[in-house]
């Protein structure tokens, strides 16, 4: 087992390298070529399950669990697949457990920006070796995605989108030939079996590149909504502030569920545009809102609290956060935080504590 000690955020499969041996232990069923674990095993080891010897796999991905079955599917055939989802909604961290699963090395990847070039994608040269010998096999340097056609590996895309258009439509031969042509040295790489792409994107950032029909007819998509209800969002939230507060080393007792609670609640309205029950239409800020900024908020608030507090979080610990969440535009938003606190947070039971705490940072 690889060690961890000491890593501020270890990699899936150093993390959880006891859930997936112990999977693989357990698994007698078909695999794909050169997959660790097979279809039904990837699939437990993201939705979490019980093996017959007792092992307790702990979910990774709390949501419908049928669109881990398609994703895993998909990937068991030569499409490859694309998450799709507003931020915050966990493409990235279930791209990278289908790929610890799968592959047993989620670091082949490929960062999206606005500055990303073909090189990532297809193949770089090392200029020194270049200038000093010419074109040959020593002066390549291989992208993720090369190396993983040459092993049969899933290599990950991450922010497909943010990447410029011209760069994109690289991957439309690769995804349909399954061959990297290199003509600087007449020869090319063909993917073997077990190579394939996650890619994710969303549409709600600005500077998103829209897909090309001819890119986007080559990935099987799979779009990952926000939780549909609040239980489920609770329980995500407080998982993962749990997981982020014992890498982090927080002092103190993780922040109680009530807190959580209402870090999701205030979250789940303004994106909604009303209350819980109906009765308040509210207007929404400019902001996704999504679970991965809840876990933020809590996370920060856990960490004032326990350096800076009696080691309780409370309401003046999220306050501050809640409100750089909510107020991306200096101007519009802070009218809809402010009219949401007066028209909702100030009248709730229990909640004048949060009216108080936000009201001051107004």
């Amino acid at each position: 087992m690889t060690e961890t000690t000491g890593l501020l955020r270890p990699h899936a499969e150093q993390a959880y390298a006891g859930e997936l041996e112990a999977l693989r232990a357990a698994d007698d069923r078909p695999r794909p070529p050169r997959w660790r674990l097979s279809p039904w095993a990837v699939t437990t080891y993201l939705l979490g399950g019980t093996l017959p010897d007792g092992t307790e796999i702990t979910p990774k991905y709390i949501g419908h669990a049928r669109l881990i079955e398609v994703a895993v599917a998909t990937l068991a055939t030569d499409r490859a697949l694309l998450l799709l989802g507003v931020p915050g909604t966990a493409k990235t961290w279930v791209s990278e457990h289908l790929t610890a699963a799968i592959s047993g090395d989620s670091t082949r990847t490929v960062q999206g920006t606005s500055g990303t070039t073909e090189d990532a994608i297809r193949y770089g040269w090392n200029y020194a070796r270049l200038i000093a010998s010419g074109p040959d096999a020593q002066a390549l340097v291989a992208s993720p995605v090369m190396e993983s056609m040459r092993d049969g590996s899933i290599v990950r895309i991450e922010e497909l989108t943010r990447i410029p258009s011209e760069v994109q439509d690289a991957l439309i031969t690769i995804l349909s030939e399954k061959t990297l042509t290199i003509p600087e040295l007449g020869s090319e790489v063909q993917a073997e079996k077990g190579f394939n792409v996650i890619a994710t994107a969303n549409n709600r950032d600005k500077g998103v590149n829209e897909l090309s029909s001819a890119l986007r007819r080559r990935f099987n998509t799979v779009v990952l909504p926000l939780p549909d209800s609040a239980e489920d969002e609770v329980a995500i939230v407080e998982r993962r502030v749990a997981d982020l507060g014992h890498a982090l080393e927080l002092p103190a007792a993780p922040p109680a569920a009530e807190q959580i609670r209402r870090v999701v609640t205030v979250f789940r309205e303004l994106r909604s545009g009303g209350t819980e029950d109906g009765h308040t239409q509210l207007k929404s800020p400019s902001g996704t809102l999504s679970t991965a900024e809840a876990i933020s908020v809590m996370t920060n608030g856990w960490s004032l609290a326990a350096h800076f507090g009696d080691g309780e979080v409370r309401a003046a610990d999220l306050a501050a956060g809640l409100t750089g969440a909510v107020i991306q535009d200096p101007v519009q938003d802070r009218a809809v935080w402010r009219e949401y606190l007066e028209a909702v947070v100030k009248e709730r039971e229990g909640w004048r504590d949060l009216y108080r705490a936000a009201s001051e940072l107004l």
